[in-house]
């Protein structure tokens, strides 16, 4: 039984998952911070984020400690701050109500086609698409920018802010209808296999 529960906490212990987990642990100093409108420091912050981030990808390869349970915790950390943080920023109106509701719109269809294709063809095995890496990306991008706004109002800042909002929107709506098709070919190949077997 010990051994058992020393395989499961080392899982936790890799770097690449401690950065993990840290990112996640980042979300409510975040959230703080934007709550009482410390922009300098909910900027750096975020920075801090992103950079644990790039960080346990890098880690997870160059120390060959990719793990399972990584690549679930990985997508899932990025997923609640982000979320969490267009809702905050939504909330001190500083990110228009549209953006957050796409957002999380996205989300949770995936969540639920996500429990459905667990249901019908097991495991999920999805590598992420390029779409959802780009949506990712400018979600991040769009995030750091809007709060860097609060710090510096640039007519620089302002174009930028409005591109990556906008573009946050289109990835968003395109990133989840490309789930959608994958999720679909992926049951439809599982009940042409099933038939094919009968």
């Amino acid at each position: 039984m010990d051994d058992v529960a020393n395989k499961r906490l080392n899982r936790f212990r890799t770097a690449p998952n401690l950065l993990t987990l840290l990112r996640i642990c980042l979300a409510p100093f975040l959230v703080a911070a934007i709550l009482d409108h410390h922009y300098g420091l909910s900027f750096v912050l975020f920075l801090a984020a992103g950079l644990t981030d790039a960080l346990d990808g890098l880690l997870a390869r160059l120390l060959k400690q990719r793990t399972v349970l990584g690549e679930y915790l990985d997508p899932v950390a990025d997923k609640l701050l982000l979320s969490t943080l267009f809702l905050v920023l939504t909330y001190e109106a500083l990110v228009p109500a549209r953006v957050t509701v796409l957002v999380f719109g996205r989300d949770l269809a995936i969540l639920v086609v996500s429990a459905i294709l667990y249901a019908a063809v097991g495991r999920r095995e999805f590598s992420p698409s390029i779409f959802g890496k780009a949506n990712t990306l400018i979600q991040v991008t769009a995030v750091a920018v809007v709060l860097l706004h609060q710090l510096i109002a640039g007519s620089w800042v302002v174009a930028i802010e409005t591109w990556t909002l906008w573009m946050t929107m289109l990835l968003t709506v395109v990133s989840g209808f490309h789930y959608a098709w994958v999720a679909a070919r992926r049951v439809a190949a599982q009940a042409a296999s099933g038939h094919s077997n009968k």
